[in-house]
C-alpha cells in the first residue's frame, strides 16, 4: 500500500454521511425486521429478545453488504483508502516491537516499515484532528532518522513491503 493525498474536508463530509446513513439504516432495518418477526411469531411469555437480536444482526449484515457493494463508488474513495490504511497500520502495530528490534539491529526493510508506520499515523492523525500525539511522533521519527543515518539508509515510503512483517 502506498500513502495517498486525501482531501480532508471531503473525507470528513463523506465519512459523516456514511456513519449517519449506517445508523439510520441499522435502526430502520433492525426495528422493521424484529417487529415483523414479533408480529408473525409472538412469544407467550412476552419477551422478544431473540427477535430483536436477530433484527439487529440481519440489519448489520445488510448494511455491511451495502457498504461492501458500493465500496468502489467515487463517493467512498477516501473512506475506503483510510480504512485500508488503518488495516495496514494495524498489521504493523501487532508486530511493532519486533519491527523496532529489527530496526535497532540495522534491518533496512524494518526501517522502511517503521517509516511507513509513522507516516501513515501522521496522515491519520491529521485527518482525525488528533494533534495531541504529534510531538511524540516527531520524536519517534527523529529516532528512526538517527538509526537510518547510522546504517546509511535512505528512508523511502515506496520501499515498504508488507511481506517484511511475516518474516519478523
Amino acid at each position: 500500500m502506498q500513502l495517498q493525498e486525501v482531501d480532508k474536508p471531503r473525507y470528513r463530509k463523506h465519512l459523516n454521511i456514511i456513519i449517519v446513513a449506517a445508523i439510520i439504516g441499522l435502526s430502520v432495518l433492525s426495528l422493521s425486521i424484529s417487529q415483523t418477526l414479533i408480529a408473525l411469531f409472538p412469544s407467550e411469555d412476552g419477551t422478544h429478545f431473540h427477535w430483536n437480536l436477530f433484527g439487529v444482526i440481519c440489519g448489520s449484515l445488510l448494511i455491511g453488504a451495502g457498504i461492501g457493494k458500493y465500496k468502489d463508488h467515487s463517493f467512498m474513495i477516501e473512506v475506503v483508502y483510510v480504512w485500508h490504511l488503518k488495516q495496514a497500520l494495524n498489521q504493523i502495530t501487532r508486530k511493532l516491537q519486533k519491527v523496532k528490534d529489527a530496526v535497532a539491529q540495522g534491518d533496512v526493510s524494518a526501517m522502511h516499515a517503521l517509516h511507513f508506520y509513522y507516516s501513515g499515523n501522521r496522515q491519520l492523525w491529521q485527518l482525525d484532528d488528533n494533534m495531541i500525539t504529534m510531538d511524540e511522533l516527531a520524536i519517534w521519527q527523529a529516532e528512526l532518522d538517527v538509526q537510518a543515518q547510522k546504517y546509511n539508509v535512505t528512508l523511502d515510503l515506496a520501499l515498504y513491503d508488507p511481506l517484511i512483517l511475516k518474516s519478523l
